[in-house]
């Protein structure tokens, strides 16, 4: 089977053999009380690398935005999320809304929307937080975040960041250097630091390893470090994870900007290969390339088609839109061949000649 759904986009995977020794999962305490060794030095290269002062690392996304809107939930603030954000950020703002806090969302990408929808806010000494996603797959763009923190500081307001899409692919803009250069992602792209931006994701895409990074100021991950619910009563993540992590670090100092490039070649020529047939495809650089079908073709059908080839694909509900596609998630190991056998096959699916041979059969 042909696999295009993994998003380990630099094809990291950490092999036991590969990391460093340990003798146990778990000390068996709470973050809190005491963490693996090597747990600083690792949080703060990964801060480093995004481009902030100081992180700490969670089991989760999950975890980690738990912790992030459990803080804000009952201060004087008011929240206004960009409607494309993931789930999980939602389901962490929801402590906010459970607490009567007010909750606003504004369109995506819009930071005219945001400006406007601030100017009109209530004057009740409301500190404005505002939520987005750094990279949205539905669209294949990434967020305003200057002109959203243009905004945000109009107003004496914090940007909170998910960045997980983009950790790892994007980095400092440079010359031939379609991602940029260090995989720091959506801060290090715009060139965006300060105080009143927090920095959020799982490391769990490009860099391969199934935990989650905050990262700010050093004030503000110190107030976090304080009132977190997580870090006192959920176990952290594994020694086996931290060492992952380590090792992540290292191979994206090595040769990470040699796989950013190798993976912006496969995805150039699996569009080059989808524009010769007649086909395109939304992601621009990204390697989520989701397929615009011709009118009155059922991306469900043509799922099921490519499944019958062998070729496993995403099908994908834009949180940017209400249509469903047909999703390929591109890594820097796949071949030429094999991203040309998948183009081949999606046009067999997409005029159903797979559908006919197999009726034939």
């Amino acid at each position: 089977m042909l696999d295009f759904t993994s998003a380990l986009y630099l094809g990291l995977e950490h092999s036991s053999g590969s990391l460093a020794p340990w003798e146990r999962l778990t000390l068996g305490t709470p973050a809190i009380l005491e963490e693996p060794p090597g747990t600083q030095e690792t949080s703060r290269a990964l801060a480093e690398l995004v481009g902030c002062e100081r992180g700490l690392f969670a089991r989760s996304t999950l975890h980690l935005f738990w912790d992030v809107f459990g803080a804000l939930a009952g201060r004087p603030v008011a929240l206004y999320w960009d409607e494309g954000s993931y789930p999980v950020v939602r389901w962490g703002f929801e402590r906010v809304v459970a607490r009567g806090g007010p909750v606003r969302s504004f369109p995506h990408h819009s930071p005219e929307a945001l400006a406007r929808l601030l100017a009109r806010a209530p004057r009740q000494g409301l500190r404005p937080v505002v939520v987005c996603d750094g990279w949205c797959p539905g669209c294949g763009a990434l967020a305003p975040l200057d002109a959203y923190l243009e905004v945000v500081r109009a107003h004496g307001g914090l940007l909170i960041l998910d960045d997980t899409q983009a950790l790892g692919v994007f980095g400092m803009p440079g010359p031939g250097l379609p991602y940029g250069a260090g995989g720091g992602g959506s801060l290090r792209w715009y060139g965006i630091h300060g105080p009143d931006v927090l920095w959020c994701g799982s490391m769990a895409k490009a860099l391969g390893v199934p935990m989650a990074l905050m990262a700010g100021g050093a004030r503000v991950v110190a107030r976090y470090e304080e009132r977190s619910e997580t870090r006192m009563h959920c176990s952290p993540p594994s020694v086996a994870d931290l060492h992952a992590a380590e090792h992540a670090v290292a191979i994206n100092r090595r040769k990470g900007d040699a796989l950013r490039e190798a993976l912006a070649l496969r995805v150039a020529h699996f569009r080059g290969r989808l524009r010769r047939s007649g086909l395109a495809s939304v992601g621009g650089r990204f390697p989520v390339q989701r397929i615009q079908l011709p009118r009155g073709v059922n991306p469900r059908a043509v799922h099921e088609r490519l499944h019958r080839r062998g070729i496993r694909t995403v099908l994908q509900r834009s949180r940017c839109g209400p249509e469903v596609s047909v999703s390929f998630i591109l890594t820097a190991r796949h071949g030429a061949e094999e991203l040309t056998h998948a183009v081949e096959a999606l046009v067999e699916a997409v005029d159903g000649r797979q559908q006919r041979r197999t009726r034939h059969e």
